[in-house]
């Protein structure tokens, strides 16, 4: 439930902190991070950003599931429903590409708890095949979803969530790297018990798509579709603190680096740290790989970000970030620097 002060908090009011889009949870998350401060600055969504085949990386962007609030001998639980399924992607105007996936969605939706939280995953299966859902972090051996789910089947998946930090879940039926380089992965948080500092947080996961099968990846995205963010820029307020939770679930390619132009970020890795451990403006990540990145923009603009292997940032692994000044006008020098 929102605070008090936030409970007669309506709809235009959420368009204005451009948290509309985010959902009851995700608006509360925004919410909280006033912490007796000044708003955190986030722009509304670009209103001719489209929906593509079912996917909209600018929603997934900024979305959170928080589960279904219950409280049970005095233990908080947190019930989430996912559900295994098939669906078609557009990736450009000529290439679709069947995926399987969890609510119809790649990557899945962003799982949201606080370390000490029970989670609760009840998890079904209509894809077609069998599939499970193995989470990262701390579990009994018996919730670590090894055991395949029958097509038109379901179990539950029950544990605390521990420890804080970035983790993520994926199918861990055989041949796992089908199943995941199909689309079967998200990523799943679990905050410090005391929260961050407020920001202005965002999730980018980084995929590959194999559409011919032959063990080698044609396309690559953030958040699902190739190239969206180069053509949707993702809107950001200057001098804003950003939080960015970044995953590679790119199978197929063994490293990637992720590069910010024209700035330096602080580094949380796999966010099990409440201080940075380095600041760099590149970083190099193996398959399920995730840290926690922050940063700020202290110029208006118009900057890119992307992995610096080239072949996979121009097959669509590539996006933009639209720097807001202050005042409310963008820099007339929207002139990107080399990649």
């Amino acid at each position: 439930m929102l605070p008090k002060a936030f409970q007669s908090i309506n709809r235009r009011t959420l368009l204005q902190l451009g948290l509309a889009g985010l959902g009851v949870s995700g608006a509360a998350l925004a919410l909280r991070q006033f912490n007796g401060q000044k708003a955190i600055q986030i722009p509304a969504l670009p209103v001719d950003a489209p929906t593509i085949t079912g996917q909209n990386p600018l929603k997934v962007l900024r979305e959170f599931d928080y589960g279904t609030l219950k409280q049970e001998d005095g233990k908080t639980v947190r019930e989430f429903q996912i559900t295994a399924g098939t669906s078609i992607i557009q990736l450009n105007s000529a290439v679709s590409f069947v995926s399987w996936n969890f609510n119809g969605r790649v990557p899945g939706p962003t799982l949201r708890a606080t370390e000490g939280d029970r989670i609760r995953v009840v998890f079904f299966n209509k894809g077609g095949h069998a599939h499970s859902m193995h989470f990262h972090g701390m579990h009994p051996a018996g919730m670590d979803g090894l055991r395949p789910v029958r097509n038109g089947t379901a179990t539950v998946y029950e544990f605390d969530a521990e420890p804080f930090g970035v983790h993520l879940y994926h199918c861990h039926v055989a041949p796992v790297t089908r199943h995941v380089g199909k689309g079967l992965y998200g990523m799943f948080i679990i905050d410090p018990p005391g929260g961050r500092p407020p920001a202005d947080e965002m999730v980018m996961v980084m995929g590959g798509y194999d559409i011919n099968e032959d063990l080698k990846n044609e396309f690559y995205a953030f958040n699902g579709l190739p190239n969206y963010y180069m053509r949707h820029p993702i809107p950001i307020q200057q001098d804003q603190l950003i939080r960015l939770y970044l995953l590679n679930m790119i199978e197929l390619d063994p490293v990637v680096t992720f590069h910010l132009h024209a700035n330096m970020f602080q580094v949380y890795r796999t966010g099990r740290t409440l201080t940075p451990s380095e600041e760099t403006d590149v970083i190099t990540m193996g398959t399920t790989e995730r840290h926690i990145l922050e940063f700020a923009y202290r110029y208006p603009g118009m900057y890119m970000f992307h992995p610096h292997q080239d072949y996979i940032a121009e097959r669509g692994c590539m996006g933009s970030f639209e720097v807001l000044s202050k005042e409310g006008s963008q820099s007339a020098d929207h002139r990107m620097g080399d990649m």
